[in-house]
């Protein structure tokens, strides 16, 4: 695995992990194999979830004439006829969130487990389990940004006639936080460190990928630089949720200056639904004890 991981560095200030991880070509190992499997079959209807919810019509016009002329049973039927596929859409996305959480459990349990002394070895010895990770909260955030484009479109056609999860504005990144936080629960014998270093490194490998020339040159493709800033920024999600103090306290072990740092060094507009995402879906943002520069960046 040397050839897919290499750890140049390590800063004495921050103990910042500085290596390259092969999001793009890394394989699983014959140890990795059976969480990768059933990983597997989850990611793969994730892009079938992803193509429906951005095919996605709606049926906004049939909902409001059904609604002007209440005594037409014709338009109240062909209204009805419009909204039931979309009802049976979002019953399907919830459910695939709950398969999803499943599959995070599992890639969790493997990536902080007592098999390894810290998350670095973790993520240079099972790259293919980190990598899917990385896959999982890049599919969340796509998904709530595809959600979010439809969203005033959505609310007017189904307000009041459903309650799943889809009324969260970012729904499947909800999901994934409830279910970070359910593992952290429902692991007590497990140390809640182990969950958030496993976090934290993965923000800061994905940082220093993307601010180091000699690594960024090595993405083979455009769309690698924008899975790296989602899972960055998906992790940091999930961290503020399960860390006690969270991202943005002193004390945390993500240097968020930097990473909004980096967010901010993209091209304009290409990022602001990722700003989006730290400025109001995370947890501990406005607390008191977050830096005000910090809250000034993302401002």
């Amino acid at each position: 695995m040397g050839n897919l991981l290499k750890v140049l560095t390590c800063t004495d200030l921050e103990q910042e992990p500085n290596f390259f991880l092969d999001f793009e070509n890394a394989q699983p190992t014959d140890a990795e194999r059976e969480v990768w499997e059933q990983v597997d079959v989850v990611l793969k209807d994730a892009k079938a979830v992803l193509d429906e919810l951005q095919a996605y019509k709606g049926a906004g016009q049939e909902i409001r004439e059904a609604i002007q002329n209440p005594n037409d049973d014709v338009l109240q039927e062909q209204a009805w006829a419009a909204v039931v596929p979309l009802v049976g859409k979002l019953k399907k996305f919830y459910q695939f969130s709950q398969r999803l959480e499943a599959a995070l459990h599992s890639l969790l349990g493997a990536l902080t487990s007592e098999s390894y002394n810290d998350p670095t070895q973790h993520l240079e010895r099972e790259q293919a389990l980190a990598k899917q990770f990385a896959e999982i909260l890049h599919f969340t955030l796509r998904f709530d940004e595809l959600k979010a484009d439809g969203e005033n479109e959505v609310n007017n056609e189904l307000a009041n006639r459903i309650s799943l999860f889809y009324a969260d504005a970012t729904p499947m990144l909800k999901a994934l936080s409830d279910g970070t936080t359910k593992f952290v629960s429902e692991n007590k014998n497990l140390p809640i460190e182990n969950t958030t270093d496993c976090l934290s490194t993965m923000a800061s490998v994905c940082k220093v990928m993307l601010e180091t020339p000699e690594y960024r040159s090595r993405f083979t493709s455009e769309e690698t630089v924008s899975f790296c800033l989602r899972v960055m920024v998906g992790v940091i999600i999930l961290y503020d949720y399960v860390h006690p103090v969270g991202a943005f306290a002193k004390s945390s072990k993500i240097d968020m200056k930097g990473c909004i740092k980096v967010l901010k060094d993209q091209p304009p507009n290409s990022v602001e639904g990722l700003l989006n995402a730290l400025r109001y879906t995370t947890k501990h943002l406005n607390d008191e004890s977050t830096n005000k520069t910090i809250k000034s960046m993302l401002q």
